[in-house]
């Protein structure tokens, strides 16, 4: 909790902090990657930076901490601290580097709002920062823990012995391991993180869901082709595309991700859109290694036939399940008199299915796609409590659910 010294101070200021925490966040970002070139080498994606996203998160996880230390101290967001902490020690962030953190986002705070930040205004969100950071350090401590492994060894060499084109724009690679040291399984849902050495000599990571379950001996994810559109186009997912091939050897840090499959005897509805089926994929794979007989419901959403991703993968797990169905939804397909059952046109709209009763749901895919079925199925009556779901990149979204 804040001190009584700081409560009301943040209290007042929080509303001018709200207003100005986005250029905040640019300029924090600015002022520290200039002081410490080298977090932009194997820690931060710089293709966040380019586009926003990381400056966007990071203002809303601070905004919604603040605002609940303030208004509902009981009961802070452990959500959003568990989906930022998942995400650090997949990358090996330590201790110490919060720290720098804190040095830069103070002088970006008086940087922006001047001389209303006085002695004690910087003393009230220093305990801000800190509360938010010692949290995330011992739920960070955990993690590292609970897979014998720390920032400097979740990495480790795996070797590709399969490269599969799924559609024009996805590749999944399946890597086996190149040493004896022992490896964790994933667990339902999680992803590792690919950290590369790009053309420029600095290291970028990026994020993979797993797409089927693994017994640490091998692991198995697909990638997309981020084409920009106007903007640079993906570097990592391109060169992965182009350059990395069957014999080359890749760097992936153990999995991580909070948003993992329930082990229970409840209905199961999965669903994505686009490249967000690898996750979905991951989970199936681990119902047929586990025997499961849950009823699994799985609705997916593509541009065409020919862009579903895992498609193969996924009705032969579908048909391993004892109790299981597929709805595809086509925004691009052509005669709908030509489409198989199961197979609709347009956008996915789960209104037009049946849902099993109390059932779990999982959702990936672009934000649009997911606030959209979100609020669909809250509006069928599912208790918001049964839905997850994982967000690609910095999570935009996350903070308004607090």
């Amino acid at each position: 909790m804040l001190s009584d010294t700081a409560l009301p101070i943040v209290k007042a200021t929080l509303p001018v902090v709200g207003e100005n925490i986005q250029e905040i966040a640019r300029r924090f970002y600015g002022h520290m990657f200039s002081a410490h070139p080298e977090l932009l080498d194997g820690l931060f994606n710089r293709g966040n930076q380019a586009d926003g996203r990381q400056q966007q998160a990071l203002a809303g996880s601070i905004a919604a901490f603040a605002g609940y230390l303030v208004d509902k101290p009981e009961q802070l967001p452990d959500h959003l601290l568990s989906r930022i902490a998942h995400k650090h020690v997949s990358l090996g962030l330590r201790p110490d580097q919060y720290q720098i953190v804190h040095d830069n986002l103070m002088w970006a705070i008086v940087d922006v709002l001047g001389d209303a930040v006085t002695p004690e205004v910087a003393a009230a969100w220093d305990e801000v920062y800190w509360l938010m950071a010692n949290m995330l350090i011992n739920k960070e401590r955990g993690l590292y823990g609970a897979v014998r492994l720390s920032p400097e060894t979740i990495w480790r060499t795996w070797r590709v012995v399969e490269r599969t084109p799924e559609t024009e724009d996805v590749v999944t690679f399946l890597v086996e391991r190149t040493d004896e040291r022992e490896v964790k399984p994933s667990l339902p849902g999680q992803y590792v993180t690919l950290k590369i050495e790009m053309p420029d000599g600095v290291h970028q990571p990026r994020q993979y869901s797993l797409t089927r379950a693994d017994d640490g001996m091998h692991r198995q994810f697909s990638v997309k082709r981020v084409h920009g559109g106007g903007a640079p186009d993906g570097e990592v997912s391109n060169l992965l595309h182009h350059d990395v091939q069957v014999g080359d050897e890749v760097v992936l840090s153990a999995p991580f991700g909070d948003v993992v499959l329930e082990y229970s005897d409840r209905p199961l509805v999965l669903a994505s859109a686009g490249i967000g089926i690898t996750p979905m994929a991951g989970m199936l794979s681990h119902l047929v290694q586990s025997a499961s007989r849950r009823q699994v419901l799985f609705l997916h959403a593509a541009n065409s036939s020919d862009t579903f991703a895992l498609r193969r993968q996924v009705t032969e797990d579908l048909g391993r399940l004892p109790e299981a169905s597929l709805v595809t939804w086509y925004a691009e397909q052509g005669d709908p008199t030509q489409m198989a059952d199961g197979e609709l046109v347009g956008f996915m709209d789960v209104g037009s299915v049946e849902l099993p009763l109390d059932a779990e749901y999982y959702l990936c895919g672009p934000l649009v796609f997911m606030q959209a079925v979100r609020s669909a199925l809250i509006g069928r009556g599912v208790p918001a409590r049964d839905i997850q779901y994982e967000v690609f990149g910095p999570d935009l979204w996350l903070a308004d659910f607090q």
